[in-house]
Order: structure tokens, then sequence, then C-alpha cells
């Protein structure tokens, strides 16, 4: 894992050959972010990063100065890969959390400014994580909602669809609330 801006520009960080998540390709979170800086002042936003896999997506946003990060990963491996990183970069704007995305997103009583949700391609309620999210009251009245996916799904017909960002496999589903 590699970020790609802001302080941490350049950092890898190396989960090891067993680690099973999917990191986002560097050329689309590189995109993603130049995207975002055109609409969001990064040092005043909250984000929620659900399916945190590497926690790449945190990362990023902490390098280009977020202090409100909330990293959501079920697998212990991940989650400590997550908080060993945490720890190496002495990021304090990262809680790391041991949860299911789908509890989560149930029973917090907070609103984020930019929601990401990475879930594997596999999962098997993965078309059910647009609508949970968007129907749940977890995004601020301004906010983003961000959707990382394969090809073979379509979210257009979701209300608060905005646009398909595509990078190669990576998709990216935005909506605007």
């Amino acid at each position: 894992m590699r970020i790609v801006g802001g302080k941490y520009k350049g950092r890898l960080f190396h989960p090891g050959k067993s680690f099973k998540a999917r990191p986002t390709t560097d050329m689309a979170k590189e995109s993603l972010f130049n995207i975002l800086q055109n609409k969001v002042d990064f040092d005043e936003i909250s984000v929620l990063d659900l399916f945190s896999g590497t926690g790449s997506i945190s990362f990023e946003f902490a390098s280009r100065g977020c202090t409100d990060i909330t990293s959501v990963e079920l697998n212990f491996n991940h989650f400590r890969f997550i908080k060993e990183t945490i720890a190496k970069l002495n990021e304090k704007s990262i809680k790391a959390v041991k949860a299911n995305a789908f509890q989560f997103v149930k029973k917090t009583d907070r609103q984020f400014d930019i929601v990401f949700a990475d879930p594997p391609y596999d999962h098997p309620k993965f078309k059910e994580v647009p609508e949970l999210v968007l129907s749940e009251n977890i995004i601020k009245s301004d906010g983003i909602f961000i959707l990382e996916h394969s090809k073979d799904y379509d979210f257009s017909d979701l209300e608060g669809f905005s646009e398909l960002r595509n990078y190669g496999s990576v998709h990216f589903s935005v909506f605007e609330k």
C-alpha cells in the first residue's frame, strides 16, 4: 500500500502476503482525491471509511489534513494492520473501529461529511450497501457518499446519485445529499 498524496506521499506499508483485502489502485485514489480536493476542505470534514481493508483511504484523508476519520474494519488482521500503521505514522486523526460495517451504520449516532465504502466485490450483501448508507442518517445534509465497485454494478437509479467515475477496473459511484 502506498500513500499517493499529502504529507505522507510516497510512504509504503506492506500488509503481508496473507492479506485478503483488495486495495484501491494508486491511479484511482489519486484521481478520486483530485476530484474531492475541488469539493471539500480536508481539514474541516469528518470521514467514515467503511470496509477499510488496508486503511488506504483513511490514510489518504489523514495525509491531506483531515483530522476526524473513522475507519471501520471487521477482519482482525486488517484491523491490526490499520492500528499498526496508525502507530507508525503517530497519526491521531484516525479512529480505527473493529466492527461489522452494516451494524456500525445502523448503530452510530454520528454524521459525516464524507462516507466512503469499499466492500469486497463478492460480498453477498454488496448491493445493499448504498441503500443502507443512504437510508440511515449518517451523511450530513451537504455530504457525499462514495461507493467503490466493479463494472458489474450500476447504482445510477438510486436517489442522490451524482456521477460515476471509472478508473480501469475501479468504479466510484458518487452520491450527494
